[in-house]
């Protein structure tokens, strides 16, 4: 039977739980969240290196995070057979379902056979956008939410912006593009990405970069006057404001 690899909760168990969306164009829709573990690039400011950044990984170094915090794969990840996750999803009553990471779509074989026994789910997938879904994964998928990796990331550009791949998304209308913004410059990079990908403005989010209230708050303020500015649109982050920067929420 396929199995999926997920991220664990505070108390060890799978990181399957309802809240409601805080990013991007579903923000404040109730759902339930599954969020699988491993991925292909690594962000210096990532709020959930607990995916991906494990202690005794072949990489030497690790992959460069900002709070340089390692951790226990066996505590930070386990395996369950799709029945049982799927279960897991329906107990939970939603009938909206993101798929989160990580980068999610790295699991796409099993992921597919997830997403067949939740027929009538609303999927969102959350993807860096340096892969596509496969026909199994893409027949399921209601809205996908792409979010490309700036300079500021950390991630080389020929690993984090692939153009087919962002040519992809840029003709699919269940994509939505979200970047993650610290600063002015990182702006300046969306509208030459969107430029020169041809990405609809309708459909580009501008987000600040934060994990606190008070960031978040202070950056939308001159974020807000760059959405105005070039035809963006502007996601804050729900999640934190609410629950701040803790894992299933």
């Amino acid at each position: 039977m396929a199995q999926l690899t997920l991220a664990t909760d505070d108390d060890g168990g799978p990181e399957i739980f309802a809240s409601v969306q805080g990013e991007g164009p579903s923000a404040g829709m109730p759902c339930t969240f599954i969020r699988l573990s491993r991925c292909n690039l690594a962000c210096v400011w990532c709020d959930t290196a607990y995916t991906w950044r494990f202690e005794g990984d072949a990489q030497n170094p690790p992959r460069p995070h900002r709070d340089d915090a390692m951790f226990d794969r066996k505590a930070n990840q386990v395996t369950l057979d799709i029945a049982d996750v799927a279960a897991r999803i329906e107990a939970l009553g939603q009938n909206r379902l993101i798929v989160t990471g990580g980068e999610p779509l790295l699991q796409s074989p099993a992921l597919a056979e997830l997403l067949k026994q939740l027929p009538d789910m609303t999927v969102e997938i959350e993807t860096n956008g340096t892969t596509t879904a496969p026909g199994g994964v893409d027949i399921w998928v209601d809205q996908y939410n792409v979010s490309p990796k700036l300079a500021h990331s950390g991630n080389a550009a020929e690993l984090a912006l692939i153009p087919e791949r962002l040519r992809s998304y840029s003709i699919d209308k269940r994509a939505f593009f979200k970047f993650v913004v610290a600063s002015e410059a990182d702006v300046d990079e969306v509208a030459e990405l969107v430029r020169a990908h041809a990405l609809p403005k309708a459909r580009v989010f501008l987000m600040p970069e934060g994990t606190d209230s008070e960031t978040l708050r202070t950056r939308e303020q001159w974020i807000t006057q760059s959405c105005l500015k070039h035809g963006f649109r502007m996601s804050d982050r729900l999640h934190i404001h609410l629950f701040g920067d803790t894992r299933g929420t």
